[in-house]
């Protein structure tokens, strides 16, 4: 059975899994990955959401205010080898509720075209493709997407 813990950027579970995801994007983003890498720091995220199978540490997401009204979602990752058991979409709605608690409209988000799971996650989860968003701008392998919160 999955479970969540919501937590902080200072969690050691939440650390490990982003090193992991650290390693997956360099690979996808190649020469891009240091463009992408200055946007992604985890120091002082207050809004972390880790799940677990048992004690197992099994896929990570945060929040961080965008705006007034918008929290931007951060490092989804789900381990290779736990993928495709909604682990990913699990944690997105539990970030999602978070948000919601925390009188937060909208969720936005930046995913890369070399990660068409996330692409299928976001899309699943009733997310809206937008024109790509402050640094994302013009950026070409950049994908950005938004999703209002109900009241």
């Amino acid at each position: 059975m999955i479970t969540t813990i919501r937590t902080q950027s200072d969690n050691t579970d939440f650390q490990t899994l982003v090193k992991e995801l650290d390693l997956d994007l360099q690979i996808r983003d190649g020469a891009e990955h240091g463009f992408y890498a200055q946007f992604n720091s985890i120091a002082m995220l207050k809004h972390v959401i880790v799940a677990y199978d048992g004690t197992l540490a099994v896929g990570c997401g945060a929040i961080k205010p965008y705006d007034e009204s918008t929290m931007e979602v951060k490092r989804m990752f789900v381990l290779p080898e736990e993928r495709g058991k909604g682990i990913a979409s699990i944690v997105l709605k539990e970030l999602e509720l978070w948000a919601q608690e925390l009188g937060y409209q909208k969720c936005l988000l930046e995913t890369g075209t070399k990660q068409p799971e996330a692409i299928a996650l976001y899309k699943k989860n009733q997310y809206q493709i937008i024109p790509n968003f402050g640094q994302y701008a013009g950026v070409e392998n950049s994908v950005c997407f938004e999703k209002q919160l109900e009241a």
